[in-house]
């Protein structure tokens, strides 16, 4: 059971709100002191995932490509080329943005969005601009309010698609907690069965942003 203290490191480092990559860390280290493989052992398994993962170099390169890109305005050529659009709203903006990331994650593209290098850069402005045309003058609580959304239309979408592709790390984690029970499961069945999810998942959603849409007319309208 000690094994676990990693868990308990990760809790209280979150619940205390502190560097969530000093959390892991500290989590990693514990974990694997308590499991009897010694700091050293323990520091270079660290190391040697860290080298190994062929994300942390992604990292990288992606992180000053896109800061280099906003600070050539391209926040605001998304919400300019937004605002010219007939007819895109809010909620549509962000209802596309759901759909595409829910079918993409279904094909096992899961890197394909994400917060840092697609919702904060371009989908969060495009929505922004698409409410300024209804809200004339938006204040700071509604320009998060829909910021807000906009984060939670990519978790929504990848949380609930990626299970469609049998591939992924949810489905087999799946599968392995279920052969554990005894309850032997195709990696296809259960993707199968996460098809109706995923689309109760949209539906539900996607009222919200069309209820998003009704107030910013409203907004608009009394304003």
């Amino acid at each position: 059971m000690l094994v676990l203290s990693g868990l308990l490191v990760v809790v209280l480092g979150f619940a205390f709100r502190l560097n969530p990559l000093l959390v892991v860390t500290c989590a990693g280290i514990v974990t694997g002191l308590a499991g009897g493989l010694g700091i050293f052992r323990t520091l270079t398994t660290l190391g040697h995932a860290f080298t190994e993962s062929r994300y942390v170099a992604i990292v990288w390169l992606v992180l000053p490509v896109i800061g280099l890109l906003e600070r050539a305005g391209l926040k605001e050529r998304a919400r300019d080329v937004v605002m010219r659009m007939q007819g895109a709203t809010t909620g549509r903006v962000l209802l596309a943005y759901l759909a595409l990331r829910q079918i993409t994650a279904a094909l096992g593209l899961v890197s394909l969005g994400g917060h840092p290098q697609m919702v904060r850069p371009l989908i969060a402005p495009m929505a922004e601009g698409a409410a300024e045309r209804d809200v004339a003058d938006l204040d700071e609580p509604t320009r998060q309010h829909i910021r807000a959304h906009a984060a939670a239309v990519d978790n929504i979408g990848v949380f609930f698609g990626e299970d469609i592709f049998i591939a992924i790390g949810s489905i087999l984690l799946i599968k392995g907690v279920l052969e554990q029970a005894g309850v032997r499961v195709l990696p296809t069945e259960l993707a199968l069965w996460a098809v109706p999810t995923a689309i109760a998942a949209f539906v539900v959603h996607g009222t919200r942003l069309l209820l998003l849409d009704r107030r910013m007319k409203s907004r608009g309208s009394d304003a």
